[in-house]
């Protein structure tokens, strides 16, 4: 039997994502009810039928955001061939995403609930349990780093995990302000610079930390 029911009349996926944008663009507490419907295309008990209220309408977006503006960032993470190579992937994919162009600047995560009052305290909670996820995702990269040898021994991988994780909120925060891909990617460059004195490569086998042969000076 056809249920019942007249249908909501819209694509509640694409109206998701417009929502996903307003709330990215203009932060949570900053988007108004109005906000939301004129950029959904949608009138005001549509949007409660379908999603329930702003917070529900917002979790459903960040849920959206990580599904898919996050899913190149955390497999350049996830699946870069060393410690090195993963940091450096998860810092360029972003610098590319946060100045794609065709969506708000920045990161969604980083930028949409930073200055919030107690009221919208559970949007503000959502994305701080995010950041602190994220960050711990880093710090997973980097021990396993540390399990593989990519790391020297007594590496602090959380502090390691905390200076690129805060380099990623700093580059959010730029893009936001304005920044190019090309000043983002100097950051980058100056970022994976660092990492040779923050984690310094082992030696080769024979080798001392100056280049030279562990026997003795040079012929």
């Amino acid at each position: 039997m056809a249920a019942r029911g007249r249908p909501r009349g819209f694509d509640r996926e694409a109206a998701l994502g417009q929502a996903m944008c307003a709330f990215w663009e203009r932060g949570y507490q900053a988007t108004s009810m109005a906000d939301l419907t004129a950029a959904m295309g949608i009138n005001s008990p549509s949007l409660y039928a379908a999603f329930g209220s702003k917070e529900a309408l917002f979790r459903e977006a960040v849920e959206l955001y990580t599904r898919t503006e996050g899913a190149a960032p955390s497999r350049a993470l996830r699946e870069g061939p060393t410690a090195r190579a993963s940091v450096d992937g998860l810092l360029r994919t972003n610098a590319l995403a946060y100045t794609a162009g065709d969506r708000p600047a920045g990161c969604m995560v980083v930028l949409a609930a930073v200055n919030c009052t107690e009221e919208s305290a559970g949007a503000r909670d959502l994305l701080a349990k995010l950041r602190r996820d994220d960050l711990g995702a880093l710090r997973e990269r980097l021990d396993r780093g540390a399990a593989e040898g990519d790391l020297p021994p007594g590496t602090d991988t959380a502090a390691l995990a905390r200076f690129y994780n805060a380099v990623l909120h700093g580059m959010s925060i730029q893009a936001y302000d304005g920044a190019t891909r090309a000043e983002l990617l100097a950051v980058v460059d100056s970022a994976m610079a660092a990492w040779d004195w923050l984690a310094p490569a082992r030696p080769a086998a024979g080798q001392s930390t100056d280049g030279q042969s562990a026997g003795g000076a040079p012929g």
